[in-house]
């Protein structure tokens, strides 16, 4: 499967960060969604959406991720088109109509999960964001008709927020699984990655098909959380290796994550890479 994702970096960027939230209370109850701002100047993020890497706008090419509720421990949203109604057809990406992605901004606490869509155009999924702090959700789709696109909000728990760090790592340890990175992200090329699952010192050569792929890696720039979900490269295999080709637009720090099932589970296995220039 050849799949080289890519993502364009533009000036200014960074300014549209605050766009597209909604507010998560401490309190069980309806969120909602805040005005699209952008350091004080309103719809900013609408106008500029078309010149953004994936996940840093709520809006692109007319479609909005719209409506966003969290109670009782679920998340409701819309997807609305070009004409203002909920959008109620989606192609089948990798096995799903729509991928959500929610991760905390300083990265941690990440989570690929499923909506599921109902037939008002509504989607729905089980959701607890227990940590205090600012998220970012990505919903990455193709709406029947249009181009594949990754729209974001940003959700905020209230509470004391104590950010992580993390160092450059190429090694992640899961569940007794420990995963290692081979390659380097080099700005504004192609780069080979490969990842190698191993358990209890033992290759794993009989991985299992995830969402039609052996593997999903999702890469995050840290700053601004500029969204790139690639998927393997060349023929599928069982491992111990699974293949990527990424293309990353600028130096910087990026944060790695990848989905991998083995024994019937999805695990996540997390990295750190710093990019060549």
């Amino acid at each position: 499967m050849n799949t080289t994702a890519r993502l364009a970096v533009f000036g200014g960027a960074l300014a549209l960060l605050a766009a597209g939230g909604f507010a998560v209370g401490k309190a069980a109850g309806p969120v909602a969604a805040a005005e699209d701002t952008a350091h004080g100047e309103g719809h900013a993020e609408m106008t500029a959406a078309a010149d953004l890497p994936g996940g840093l706008a709520s809006s692109s090419d007319g479609y909005t991720f719209a409506d966003p509720v969290a109670e009782a421990g679920r998340f409701t949203f819309r997807i609305t088109g070009p004409d203002g109604k909920p959008v109620t057809a989606f192609d089948v990406e990798h096995e799903k109509k729509l991928h959500l992605i929610v991760v905390r901004r300083d990265t941690s606490g990440f989570r690929h999960i499923h909506p599921e869509l109902s037939p008002d155009g509504t989607w729905s999924v089980p959701l607890s964001l227990p940590a205090a702090g600012s998220y970012r959700a990505f919903a990455d789709f193709a709406p029947t008709g249009g181009k594949p696109m990754t729209l974001g909000v940003d959700l905020s728990v209230a509470g004391d927020y104590r950010p992580a760090t993390f160092a450059p790592s190429r090694v992640a340890t899961v569940d007794g699984y420990r995963v290692e990175l081979a390659g380097d992200l080099t700005a504004g090329k192609t780069s080979p990655l490969t990842l190698t699952v191993s358990r209890d010192g033992v290759p794993v050569t009989d991985l299992q098909p995830y969402l039609g792929a052996y593997g999903h890696l999702v890469a995050l720039r840290e700053g601004d959380l500029a969204y790139l979900h690639v998927h393997p490269d060349g023929e599928p295999g069982a491992g111990p290796q699974v293949k990527f080709a990424a293309e990353v637009p600028s130096a910087g720090t990026y944060r790695l994550f990848l989905d991998f099932r083995h024994g019937g589970v999805v695990r996540t296995a997390e990295f750190t890479l710093t990019t060549g220039h």
